[in-house]
């Protein structure tokens, strides 16, 4: 057999380069999902957790409400305690760090951290949530007119 009677047809010389395409594609796929496997965190409300716990150190977000009473700073200035309840179950919370200003007990919250095996949640991160009537203070002041033109002004 010669190099000329070796060479692939044209025809399989495609087929054979969208093969190794499709291959790599699949192959650059699955490296991404398994690198984000362990970035990725689920949210959980206290209930979730409760009843199905995930696993100890693995991320996750915990939402809830910051239960009335149940916020406790430490004697560092920095650590709190707190507990989140969606009305059924209550998760204990510790976190270290800069509280968000809209964070007060009684409103909501999305705390990013990690489950321990004692049952408490250490946050690492910590977002507010407010409701929908909510004005930022730089707007309390201003009449309708004045908010529409901000609100205007800054989406653009």
């Amino acid at each position: 057999m010669t190099a000329a009677e070796r060479r692939l047809a044209p025809k399989h010389q495609r087929l054979a380069l969208v093969v190794g395409a499709l291959v790599v594609l699949i192959f650059a796929a699955v490296l991404a999902t398994w690198a984000l496997r362990s970035q990725a965190s689920l949210f959980y409300v206290p209930s979730q957790i409760v009843k199905d716990p995930p696993a100890a150190g693995h991320a996750v977000r915990l939402g809830g409400m910051v239960e009335t009473g149940s916020l406790v700073t430490r004697e560092d200035g920095v650590t709190i305690d707190f507990v989140v309840g969606d009305g059924t179950a209550r998760v204990p919370v510790r976190y270290s760090g800069i509280v968000p200003d809209l964070f007060v007990e009684g409103s909501g919250v999305v705390a990013e951290g990690r489950m321990q095996a004692n049952g408490t949640f250490f946050a690492d991160t910590l977002l507010a949530k407010h409701d929908e009537n909510y004005v930022p203070r730089e707007l309390e002041d201003m009449t309708a007119a004045q908010k529409k033109a901000m609100v205007a002004e800054t989406t653009r």
